[in-house]
């Protein structure tokens, strides 16, 4: 039997192995698999440039927010070497002029030590799925974030100001591919997704149930079997 593929985690703004804990335990028994950060670099291109170079030479790849915009990116640059993608929660949209200048107010807030106000601005609670694992669920990505400090921040949110649209990449994809979102996404809305799975040539929708836009921590289970499902189909798409 060959080895699978080895399959590569790209983490959301602000996040880090954590993020996909659950994920991370059930799959590492089945292939290879690391996470690789999305903190380097002021463009979305120079990290996507800077993973390349240390990522193997052909891998499953599967990006949440800030983490499936960088792996559009890789894709769009090296689409040899992705054996097969997954986006979650994402965007492939540029930013308008208008919504880059919305986290102006987000960086001053960070520079003046104000971090934690700034995460809770951009991260709301109703960006999650409702119920008494909210909570919990926020204050392990305020947690996650704090470790980062400002500075990841900053250079974070340059890059997602600058970002290019990443739509005619989608259309150009040719492997198998997983759309997801959590159903209650207050950030990056499953209608998003919808419109991403149709650009995208024989790719899978999934929407999860009792998540919002960390469904990896939220519905672990339902997140973990639709990345199975994905990592199961075979190459060649009919």
């Amino acid at each position: 039997m060959t080895m699978a593929e080895p399959l590569v985690f790209l983490p959301g703004m602000m996040c880090d192995a954590r993020l996909f804990e659950p994920q991370l335990t059930a799959l590492s028994r089945e292939r290879p698999v690391m996470v690789a950060p999305v903190s380097g670099g002021e463009r979305i291109e120079e990290i996507a440039s800077g993973l390349l170079d240390a990522l193997p030479r052909k891998f499953a790849l599967a990006g949440l927010s800030m983490g499936g915009i960088v792996a559009m990116e890789i894709l769009r640059r090296a689409p040899d070497r992705v054996a097969r993608i997954a986006l979650m929660d994402t965007n492939p949209l540029a930013e308008t002029p208008q919504s880059a200048s919305a986290y102006e107010p987000l960086l001053i807030k960070a520079r003046a030590g104000r971090l934690d106000e700034a995460l809770r601005d951009m991260m709301r609670p109703d960006y999650l799925a409702p119920g008494p694992g909210r909570m919990e669920v926020m204050n392990r990505f305020l947690g996650m974030a704090a470790d980062h400090g400002p500075e990841v921040f900053t250079r974070q949110v340059r890059a997602l100001q600058r970002r290019r649209d990443q739509q005619p990449t989608l259309r150009r994809c040719k492997v198998p591919a997983l759309v997801l979102c959590g159903a209650h996404d207050g950030l990056t809305p499953p209608k998003r997704h919808s419109f991403m799975a149709e650009l995208i040539p024989y790719a899978g929708l999934a929407i999860i149930d009792e998540a919002g836009h960390l469904p990896t921590l939220e519905n672990p289970e339902a997140v973990t079997g639709a990345l199975r499902g994905w990592l199961a189909q075979p190459f060649v798409l009919q």
